[in-house]
């Protein structure tokens, strides 16, 4: 199991929480860069040292960046990914807020492929929930459930077609777990065929400000 790790905390209001991810590094699958919804207007030198130091310890980095569900425009996408590598060094991107819809599928497959040409990679899709099957084929890795525990282990379903794209395409991201149960959130994770996560125990409005236990408490 890997993580992937939204830390949605500016590094100058919580640098112990960057430097403990800087040092679990190599147990993350990738870490979302997100100084303000997006890369912001202009670079920030916090997150630009925090991006190097992260680097350096071979972390890959995914740059923010909010789809609106397919409303945004495509040239607005690739200038928040450009604003991203330039600022921030990242390798790839997290589109957020991504449709689920079959009509939606060749819009998104094309900003990837126009991605892709440009050198962003991995490239991860969260619409939260599972999509239309197609998403799956051009996605490095699709976030299938973003929600929080009490809704993980009370109702999830996992469509078969899931079943014939390894554990590795797949990413849950749950919040509002208790502390002692994110092993279980883990190895749940692992058993509903994703083999990337992010259990973390924050809540609504910003689960996403502290890392996950999983990453750099007992269980390392």
């Amino acid at each position: 199991m890997s993580f992937l790790v939204p830390l949605y905390v500016h590094p100058a209001e919580d640098p112990e929480a960057w430097r403990r991810l800087t040092e679990a590094a190599d147990r993350a699958y990738g870490v979302v860069v997100n100084p303000a919804d997006g890369p912001g207007t202009a670079p920030d030198p916090a997150f630009t040292a925090a991006g190097e130091a992260l680097g350096t310890a071979g972390a890959r980095l995914l740059g923010y960046v909010d789809t609106a569900y397919g409303s945004r425009p495509s040239s607005e996408i690739a200038e928040d990914v450009r604003r991203h590598r330039e600022w921030y060094g990242v390798h790839g991107c997290f589109l957020d807020r991504v449709s689920a819809t079959r009509d939606a599928v060749r819009r998104y497959r094309a900003i990837v492929r126009s991605l892709r040409r440009s050198g962003v990679s991995p490239v991860v899709l969260n619409p939260g929930v599972h999509p239309a099957r197609a998403y799956a084929r051009f996605a490095d890795l699709l976030v299938t459930f973003e929600g929080p525990w009490s809704t993980y282990v009370a109702a999830f379903s996992r469509p078969d077609w899931t079943r014939h794209h390894p554990p590795g395409r797949f990413c849950h991201l749950v919040y509002g777990v208790p502390e002692a149960l994110v092993p279980l959130a883990v190895r749940t994770a692992g058993e509903r065929g994703a083999a990337v996560c992010g259990p973390v125990c924050g809540e609504p409005p910003n689960p996403w400000s502290d890392l996950t236990p999983a990453l750099t408490g007992a269980e390392r």
